[in-house]
């Protein structure tokens, strides 16, 4: 099947993706357009896993500040090179992180940062609730576990579906900056600000 540059041209511009990669795609999709976003999607995260142990230690801070001026953000994300750093596209990424954090008032980056003790409690508090139910307790561990995972989707960042499309969740839209720019990119740390709040 012969891939069209129009064709190309219109999945680039949908996935940000090389000129070669998006010719790839069609040719292994048979020249359709949604598959071969979804193959490049998934060419991106795992481009995105490898690159997860290297060291991310430049960046910028991202920040926001609501428009009645009582919720603010300031969030530090890391790439590899400033050269990354630079960019327009990881400005737009700490810019659009620092609005997501604004409304959506993540409490931590990941479920590993949530400390155990704190989990614990949570973990105690389900299983008291799961247990009122008088199901079996295969079943209250099951209940149990999806209240924690519930949690993390809530309380932990890189787990929160985007405000802006709530079918992306922030980790995924991490990775697929890391699969266009090529570097390892994290979130190291935010703070998030509001009027009367503690």
């Amino acid at each position: 099947m012969d891939i069209t540059a129009e064709q190309i041209k219109k999945l680039r511009e949908a996935t940000g993706a090389g000129v070669l990669d998006s010719r790839e795609a069609l040719r292994q999709t048979g020249g359709d357009f949604d598959k071969a976003a979804a193959y490049l999607r998934e060419k991106g995260l795992i481009k995105a896993a490898k690159k997860s142990d290297r060291a991310a230690s430049d960046g910028v801070i991202g920040s926001y500040i609501h428009h009645n001026n009582r919720v603010a953000v300031l969030v530090e994300l890391n790439s590899e090179t400033d050269f990354v750093a630079r960019t327009d596209d990881f400005g737009a990424l700490a810019q659009s992180l620092a609005m997501h954090i604004a409304m959506a008032n993540p409490l931590y980056i990941a479920p590993e940062d949530v400390p155990a003790d704190m989990l614990e409690a949570k973990r105690a508090i389900y299983r008291q609730e799961a247990e009122t139910t008088g199901k079996p307790a295969p079943v209250v561990d099951k209940i149990v576990d999806g209240k924690i995972e519930k949690f993390y989707d809530e309380a932990c960042l890189l787990r929160q579906p985007y405000i802006k499309d709530d079918k992306v969740r922030i980790g995924d839209m991490i990775a697929q900056a890391i699969a266009r720019l090529g570097e390892n990119i994290m979130v190291r740390r935010f703070a998030r600000f509001e009027v009367g709040g503690e």
